[in-house]
């Protein structure tokens, strides 16, 4: 058994201000039993992608780097595994969605870059990030295939989505077949406010389905941490994150959730469902792999 929590909040421009509300908010976790600990989508800042602007690249910084650092001396203070998505500088001009993983010993274990770069109206990722690739070998305990990879941390295995990601079940797929006993995604997804009123509950249950379904297809659980606030863009109605951060088992139950206010969800994983689950929905063991190569061509007359 392990226990796994995740941190919806929201985000300003004071960057030292998020990091300190995120350390609050994982000390509340590790309190509650989390030994497992997975913050949104950029959780440091702003969401900066509502428009295209080069001076935005400044956001970035390495990793290791000093957001990286403090995230390492915290999960080494409190003995838990934190997955801390940041805007990640690995080049001039090489630049992206990252999600760093540290183990409960605060040593930096790797990093799972975005692999599904969205380009819509107010989200202009195209233009930020690069996708996410093969890297050189992680640290020990770390596996990957093409640019999807998993952690054996101190306390589960587990594999790293971040938020497009969430809609491709090839993505979930992948990850599951290397061995995560959870997926999680950490997110930014809201509403464009002049169609909240007709698309908002869709969306949500849209957003809410597709993952519950790569839990049900692959045995596994997960955990979808979101931010939540509207964040402004001038020349725009800007974004309002939609929360809705839930976890859910192997069956695609719901364990945990929230709405749209600030939350900490703590929930409790037994891998002993994963085999359950496994054993009586058999979906891996009947996929015809001989079957499948028409699924790497882009479209099929």
């Amino acid at each position: 058994m392990f226990t796994i929590g995740i941190i919806q909040d929201h985000a300003t421009a004071d960057r030292a201000g998020n990091i300190r509300r995120a350390e609050r908010l994982i000390r509340s976790a590790a309190s509650q039993g989390a030994q497992i600990v997975c913050l949104k989508e950029l959780f440091n800042g702003p969401y900066f992608c509502q428009s295209q602007h080069a001076e935005r690249f400044d956001l970035s910084e390495p990793i290791p780097g000093p957001t990286t650092d403090v995230m390492q001396a915290l999960a080494r203070e409190l003995a838990v595994v934190l997955i801390v998505p940041i805007f990640e500088r690995q080049a001039a001009g090489i630049y992206r969605n990252t999600a760093a993983v540290i183990d409960a010993d605060g040593s930096l274990m790797g990093v799972y870059r975005k692999m599904h770069i969205p380009d819509d109206p107010l989200f202009h990722e195209k233009y930020y990030f690069t996708p996410g690739d093969s890297a050189p070998e992680d640290a020990a305990g770390a596996d990957q295939a093409g640019g999807f990879r998993v952690w054996r941390t101190r306390y589960a295995t587990i594999g790293v989505l971040i938020c497009w990601d969430q809609w491709y079940p090839e993505a979930a797929r992948i990850t599951s077949l290397m061995g995560a006993q959870v997926l999680f995604y950490p997110t930014a997804i809201g509403w464009h406010p002049a169609e909240k009123s007709e698309w908002g509950a869709a969306q949500v249950d849209a957003w809410r389905t597709i993952q519950r379904a790569h839990a049900i297809a692959n045995g596994v659980y997960v955990a979808s941490p979101n931010r939540i606030g509207h964040e402004e863009e001038p020349g725009t109605n800007g974004i309002t994150f939609f929360g809705h951060s839930f976890i859910t088992d192997p069956f695609g139950r719901d364990i945990a959730s929230a709405g749209e206010d600030e939350a900490v969800l703590i929930a409790q994983c037994d891998p002993a469902l994963i085999e359950t689950v496994r054993r009586n929905w058999p979906f891996l063991r009947d996929r015809r792999v001989d079957a499948y190569a028409p699924i790497l061509k882009r479209y099929i007359d």
